[in-house]
């Protein structure tokens, strides 16, 4: 059997979620950033000793991984959060209404103390809709695609998807990232109404719609699990 937590040197005990997939040629390491956590998926031929040991082989990327994510933006007065890849100061004025609202750069949440963190995940959901939404039209537009639907949730683990009915859903949490990376997310779910797979057409079809596809990646790594985290 294994362990449901493991020892990390410089983290201390964390939780492990072990995934056998019958899809899975080798094995496979992320970070959980909600649940602080990390979800391995392994082969079902996968010998429970080579899975322990991968873990350990990659302590220290684990450790870094999780230690980044203390950074996470938090939805508190005087924090910094980024909308649309640019800073802005959460500032809590009990003494005004209505909700919460952008004044140059900082973010305005009226009310008592105790709704804020609400307030603005409300808000950015609400923005998160509009602006997205207008970005997937233009693109789609643009590109001749039709998507069926636009659904913008709250996920944690995924920044988007696109169904085989050509439904698309959105991470309201992608508002957070700067317009690159939007613009690639946004690509790479109209890419899958052409090509429902990762093949070298769809990749061809990204780049038609996007080029900023190595960017994004690269940001996506580095921030992405922090704003998935965030709220």
């Amino acid at each position: 059997m294994l362990p449901d937590e493991i020892t990390i040197e410089g983290v201390g005990k964390v939780d492990v979620e072990w995934r056998v997939s019958s899809r899975a040629r080798r094995l496979a390491l992320r970070i959980a950033p909600k649940a602080n956590a990390i979800t391995v998926t392994l082969p079902p031929t996968c010998p429970p000793t080579q899975a322990y040991d991968f873990v350990h082989q990659h302590g220290g990327w684990i450790a870094s991984r999780l230690q980044r994510l203390e950074k996470t933006p938090s939805f508190t007065d005087g924090s910094l959060i980024p909308i649309e890849g640019i800073p802005h100061r959460i500032t809590h004025d009990p003494t005004r209404r209505g909700g919460a609202w952008i004044e140059k750069n900082r973010l305005f949440v009226s009310g008592d103390a105790s709704f804020i963190n609400r307030r603005v995940t409300d808000f950015l959901r609400t923005h998160a809709a509009r602006v997205l939404g207008e970005e997937v039209r233009d693109m789609a537009r643009a590109a001749q695609l039709r998507p069926t639907k636009l659904d913008i949730r709250d996920t944690s683990s995924r920044w988007g998807s696109c169904s085989s009915t050509g439904r698309i859903m959105l991470s309201w949490r992608l508002i957070m990232a700067p317009h690159p990376v939007r613009h690639y997310l946004i690509a790479h779910e109209l890419s899958h109404l052409v090509h429902m797979n990762h093949g070298p057409q769809f990749w061809k079809q990204v780049a038609s719609l996007t080029p900023h596809r190595q960017q994004a990646e690269a940001w996506l790594r580095y921030h992405g699990p922090l704003l998935l985290r965030a709220g």
